[in-house]
């Protein structure tokens, strides 16, 4: 088990070389820094404080400094556990990136969805309306809240109310590409949440040790490699021409002066 904090970009599209379009869901990732190490021996169970994005000292409270300053480390806004994982390959201070991660591993994407605030239970738990029309006097309502005989609303009963702003879940996605320069990590579909906000990727629970094969994807990089090759080509034409042009020149300088010679023997005789 393994797992990094990132924050969500947005939502775009990759081409695969044979034409197949992938959606996928960019996913900055700064640099994180384990905070803590906790152990059974003392603290019950096994797992990995992860924090990261940097906060000012003029905003964080004394604890906050002094957990950083165990780390050797800033004061971080996000600190999130990562339980499950093998101790011994981490060190308190330790410095995680992207290339933890491969292209084509499965993962499960954790982040808290939008808030709707308080809808109805046609928007909320998608139920039908009843007809708009020929005197009915239902539309939009709850509908029956129970029979006769309990004299109650049960429980578990779908009802108006609070939407979103929970915490989900998506598993099972794979990550298409990772871009170490820019500290990207491009998965496949889309992930809980809004732009901006903190998502945890983790080894997938259901295929922990499941891989795809790496995506062939286009690149739009322009190749500078063959243009300095054709400068450098342009350079040396555009010299061996110079050289030419001058011989030619001082040819003609040369059979000038000698027409003149011999104009002004001619003239003398």
């Amino acid at each position: 088990m393994k797992g990094i904090l990132g924050k969500k970009v947005g939502m775009t599209q990759v081409f695969t070389k044979e034409g197949k379009l992938i959606p996928v869901t960019v996913i900055s990732v700064e640099p994180n820094v384990v905070t803590q190490i906790k152990t059974v021996e003392k603290d019950g169970y096994v797992a990995i404080q992860l924090a990261t994005e940097t906060k000012r000292t003029k905003l964080s409270n004394k604890p906050e400094q002094g957990h950083a300053k165990k780390a050797g480390t800033e004061p971080k806004r996000f600190l999130r556990e990562i339980r499950g994982v093998n101790v011994e390959d981490y060190t308190l201070g330790q410095v995680v990136n992207v290339d933890i991660f491969e292209e084509g591993e499965i993962v499960d994407v954790t982040g808290t969805s939008k808030g709707k605030g308080y809808q109805g239970v046609i928007k909320r738990h998608n139920q039908s309306r009843g007809p708009m029309g020929h005197g009915s006097q239902y539309h939009r309502g709850v509908g029956s809240l129970g029979t006769m005989r309990p004299m109650h609303v049960l429980k578990g009963k779908k009802l108006p109310g609070q939407m979103g702003n929970v915490q989900r879940t998506v598993q099972n996605l794979e990550i298409v590409a990772i871009d170490t320069e820019n500290s990207l990590i491009l998965i496949k579909g889309n992930v809980p949440g809004p732009k901006k906000s903190l998502v945890i990727i983790k080894t997938a629970v259901k295929k922990p040790n499941a891989k795809n094969e790496k995506a062939d994807l286009i690149t739009y990089i322009e190749e500078k490699v063959e243009e300095s090759v054709n400068e450098e080509v342009a350079e040396n034409t555009t010299e061996v021409e110079g050289e030419e042009v001058k011989e030619e020149t001082n040819e003609t300088d040369g059979t000038d002066r000698t027409a003149e010679i011999e104009e002004e023997k001619s003239s003398q005789e």
